[in-house]
């Protein structure tokens, strides 16, 4: 179990929240700051935690400045401004993830039941939520708009092992509002079939329609089936809209036990040639930070991965085989670059967590999502979502 946090913020004033979606930014000073010195460098929480949920299983931040929590119990997704004050909730079948794309439509994965041939089936899907237009904007106008049902996007036959074994893992919205969805499934070591194996990262367009799987170029060649149990999917496309960055990489996390690694940065490579995806390099410069992302069984269980659209450059992933959550730079270092008057000399970790139900621990952590400087953690078993910020961001 990782070292607690011993810093905790003594109380929180009065919510303050968004004059309306698309007005000013919400006021974040009710936030206390604590006494730290230059030397310290951790992610404190912010009570009270966020609750009424039955089973929060992902989080992610909306280009239209509010959050979007999904509850795997409830089978909902539920609205709050950056106060964290409830707005609004939606019914969506088997929903377990969502994400925004910059139409400020919502994509999110659930399920739904199909009759094929009498028999009726539960079949993983991609819904898209319409919110509305101006004047009656929000998660409490959302339409279900289309519906993508596996796996009839890519093909006309059906097996049973379609609606017991394969899911969608994970979605994630990237430039000009395609988006990557990962999923998983048993097959996939038939290399002569025509099917891409059922692990995958499949991209669709914005008009949702399937394009391909990802095909992965190494130094080794091509992979078809370069994705092991893919168990989230994010990109470099983050809030705030004004400065979302026009990217189509991005990055994955593996589930597969027998992955020693379990992230993975891919990178968008576009010429005169065609389309690829490579690996992208991160960094493992000793001199810099004493542990990294690609480090050898970093992670048990990665169960979400998201970056931050600010300039701060980090990358968290929750881990639910530690109960923990991490975060990392851009370039692959745990930690942060020790600040003005540090007598650290490499980046300094502010990773935490460990199984329980006090402010800095966790049970089967399942989401993760960033933004205005706050830290959000889906605390699935535990029922809530824990808000934390780093003590460096205090003004």
């Amino acid at each position: 179990m990782m070292k607690k946090i011993a810093l905790y913020i003594a109380s929180v004033f009065l919510l303050v929240s968004c004059s309306d979606y698309f007005g000013d930014k919400t006021d974040l000073d009710f936030i206390e700051p604590p006494e730290f010195d230059a030397r310290q460098a951790a992610y404190v929480p912010i009570q009270p935690a966020l609750t009424n949920f039955v089973k929060p299983v992902d989080i992610v931040a909306g280009f239209d400045q509010l959050m979007y929590v999904v509850d795997e119990g409830s089978e909902e997704i539920i609205s709050f401004d950056y106060s964290g004050r409830e707005l609004s909730r939606l019914s969506v079948p088997g929903v377990t993830e969502v994400v925004q794309d910059r139409r400020l439509n919502l994509l999110a994965l659930g399920k739904t039941d199909t009759t094929i041939q009498d028999s009726t089936y539960t079949l993983p899907c991609i819904y898209r939520i319409e919110l509305g237009g101006a004047g009656n904007y929000g998660l409490q106008f959302g339409q279900i708009t289309n519906k993508i049902v596996h796996p009839f996007y890519y093909k006309s036959v059906f097996s049973k092992s379609d609606a017991i074994d394969v899911k969608f893992t994970g979605i994630a919205i990237a430039d000009v509002n395609e988006f990557y969805v990962t999923r998983t499934g048993p097959k996939n070591n038939n290399e002569s079939s025509i099917l891409p194996p059922d692990d995958a990262v499949l991209r669709f367009n914005e008009d949702d329609e399937f394009v391909t799987p990802i095909n992965v170029t190494t130094s080794q060649g091509l992979f078809r089936n370069y994705f092991k149990q893919p168990s989230s999917v994010t990109s470099l496309v983050r809030p705030p809209q004004i400065e979302a960055t026009a990217s189509r990489d991005f990055m994955v996390t593996l589930a597969d036990p027998n992955e020693s690694v379990k992230f993975r940065f891919i990178r968008y490579n576009e010429s005169a040639n065609g389309i690829s995806y490579t690996p992208a390099s991160t960094s493992r410069d000793t001199s810099k930070a004493n542990s990294f992302i690609t480090d050898v069984d970093k992670f048990i269980d990665p169960t979400d991965v998201t970056t931050t659209g600010d300039g701060s450059n980090f990358i968290f992933v929750t881990d639910a085989g530690t109960d923990s959550l991490y975060q990392f730079t851009r370039e692959g270092y745990e930690g942060v670059r020790p600040p003005p008057g540090s007598n650290e000399t490499k980046y300094i970790k502010t990773s935490f967590g460990g199984t329980g139900n006090a402010p800095t621990e966790f049970n089967n952590p399942m989401g993760v999502a960033y933004a205005d400087e706050i830290l959000y953690v889906a605390d699935a078993d535990n029922g809530r979502v824990l808000r934390f910020k780093l003590t460096l961001d205090f003004d």
